[in-house]
């Protein structure tokens, strides 16, 4: 996946009520129960159906390191789809989200003014309108650069034009070398 996807998804992750399943024969078991059956599970991780029966019955308990991380990256996509969808709603509707990110930000603008990239160190608050075109394009499968340029987007009225009000002139707004970024709902 992405940065923007990870970020995005950690957001929502936050906002969980109960903690996924941690070991290997929970997580299985979970799996199982939610894709109904040993056979669907053993497709989708590429392992056999015994082994995953084997997991079920607790006789495996330590996973190699590429199975265990597909089998956390699939529970988690699946733990708690109605917080998921209740939490993105949210921000897309009333919360909006908080983007936190150390990058390189600069922006095209008028002769005369000083805009050279540099890095920068942003907390902005957006508002729900972007919360919700990021959570659509995630949804869509836009690529990282695609989400980037929404958040670009994003900080370029909310932190450069100060939502309309200064700034009027800004063209477009740079945001690369992305050295940290996470996301608040």
């Amino acid at each position: 996946m992405s940065l923007f996807g990870n970020g995005l998804d950690a957001a929502v992750h936050k906002a969980f009520t109960r903690p996924a399943p941690k070991s290997a024969p929970a997580q299985m078991r979970y799996l199982v129960k939610q894709m109904k059956g040993t056979k669907a599970v053993a497709q989708m991780l590429r392992i056999s159906q015994r082994t995953v029966e084997r997991y079920v019955e607790n006789q495996i308990k330590k996973p190699r390191p590429d199975l265990a991380a597909r089998l956390e990256r699939e529970v988690k996509k699946r733990w708690q789809p109605q917080i998921r969808a209740q939490a993105r709603q949210k921000a897309a509707t009333t919360g909006g989200i908080v983007i936190d990110t150390r990058a390189r930000i600069g922006y095209t603008a008028p002769i005369g003014t000083t805009d050279e990239d540099r890095i920068r160190h942003l907390t902005v608050a957006l508002p729900p309108r972007y919360a919700a075109r990021l959570f659509d394009a995630q949804e869509q499968g836009a690529s990282d650069q695609q989400l980037q340029r929404i958040a670009a987007e994003a900080l370029k009225e909310m932190y450069f034009q100060d939502n309309g009000r200064r700034a009027g002139q800004l063209e477009e707004v740079r945001f690369t070398d992305i050295e940290h970024l996470e996301f608040y709902l």
